[in-house]
């Protein structure tokens, strides 16, 4: 083994945060502003960021729905077009 294979430590991954991560984050929220988790004083921040989380989490499916849509559409436009031309 050479000197470098010993010492390179392994790429570290980058963290991230999914879609179905954020969904959960709104449901923890839910929950905990349902179970009385929040003083009054701090429900409008959490409402807020609860807010700014569902609406980013709506966009993105939304815009992940069109694009499947879309590819759906296209895949749909070649079958069609070999059809036209009497080609399986």
């Amino acid at each position: 083994m050479s000197e470098q294979e010993t010492t390179a430590a392994p790429e570290a991954t980058s963290p991230s945060v999914t879609v179905n991560d954020l969904v959960n984050v709104y449901n923890i929220i839910d929950l905990a502003s349902k179970r009385g988790a929040f003083q009054a004083n701090e429900l409008s921040m959490v409402g807020a960021v609860a807010n700014k989380v569902k609406s980013f989490v709506d966009h993105v499916q939304a815009a992940q729905k069109a694009a499947a849509e879309e590819e759906g559409k296209e895949n749909a436009d070649v079958t069609e077009d070999k059809e036209d031309k009497g080609e399986k």
